[in-house]
């Protein structure tokens, strides 16, 4: 154990305050997309804003992919939706019930379920070739093309509702809030990492805890304070699509792009951990009767955050 340093903290301390301002811009970016366009903010967040805030792990995806090693990413993809999941939506759950109708995700929910199970069954024989990645760009493209067609249907419908509605700022204001405030958010992911790595290391923390918590912690961070700004704000649902479409597009795009680029040598067992507890995170995203999830249901995906680090610590 050594002394912590001053940098480090202030790291931290610049980058929950960059987050702060950044992920308000953000927010007021992807609501003003979803005015301008007449989309429903669930789909501009289930698709843009996700794509966008996903960015983290594609890059590191793609970098370790081009250096021989995709395994790199595949894990940071896997630890990223067992966050987003877990931490993100527990976190959110006890800032505040929320309210959610499963009808409104239907599709996107069956397919996060779906998308992981799929992934286990192409490396049944070892790895995810370059085959097996074509055929989760394919799945991709074709969820997309069903979104594009759904924003389309429903742009017409809004527009034959009201055909001069009122938009209180412009393609580019809102594009510029949105692109400022995700270009915040990853600097604030990058400073978070950093400061708080340092401390943790000063302070003895295994690597892997430090990998576990403060790493997916960091390249999260964009769903993170996108999800609690949008609770605060009484939008829930941006901060709902954005961590479920984020979970899509890492499961389709990300991996089969790495997977693309170079096979993937992994094996069920490998996986299983990861698959199982984003899987069971979404099976207590479902709500009962009532359509609500109270702060218990957060206690527990916390809960099952925490018996995941402590089962891959175990496995270490």
């Amino acid at each position: 154990m050594s002394a912590v340093s001053l940098l480090d903290v202030a790291s931290v301390g610049g980058a929950v305050l960059l987050a702060a301002a950044g992920g308000e811009a953000f927010l007021r970016g992807v609501l003003g997309v979803a005015a301008w366009l007449r989309l429903p903010k669930l789909l501009v967040a289930t698709t843009l804003a996700a794509f966008a805030t996903s960015c983290p792990e594609l890059v590191v995806s793609v970098l370790a992919a081009l250096s021989g090693e995709p395994e790199i990413g595949l894990g940071n993809v896997l630890g990223a939706n067992v966050v987003n999941l877990t931490l993100i939506f527990g976190i959110a759950l006890l800032i505040a019930p929320l309210r959610l109708n499963p009808a409104d995700l239907g599709r996107d929910f069956l397919l996060a379920i779906g998308i992981p199970l799929l992934t286990v069954v192409l490396a049944l024989d070892g790895s995810i070739d370059r085959s097996n990645g074509l055929i989760l760009l394919t799945l991709f493209a074709a969820w997309l093309a069903l979104l594009v067609r759904y924003a389309l249907t429903e742009g017409r419908r809004v527009h034959a509702a009201d055909p001069n509605p009122s938009v209180t700022a412009g393609p580019g204001m809102a594009l510029l809030y949105g692109g400022v405030g995700l270009a915040s958010l990853l600097l604030s992911g990058h400073l978070f990492v950093t400061g708080a790595s340092g401390i943790a290391s000063a302070l003895g923390i295994a690597p892997f805890i430090i990998g576990a918590t403060v790493v997916a912690v960091g390249t999260a961070m964009p769903e993170f304070v996108t999800m609690v700004l949008a609770r605060l704000r009484g939008q829930d649902d941006v901060g709902v699509g954005t961590a479920l479409g984020s979970v899509l597009f890492n499961g389709l795009a990300i991996v089969g792009t790495a997977a693309t680029i170079h096979p993937i040598s992994v094996t069920p067992a490998a996986m299983a951990p990861a698959v199982g507890v984003a899987i069971l995170a979404l099976l207590l995203l479902i709500p009962g009767p009532s359509r609500l999830l109270g702060r218990a249901r957060g206690l527990l995906l916390l809960a099952t955050y925490a018996g995941f680090v402590a089962l891959q610590l175990g496995a270490s």
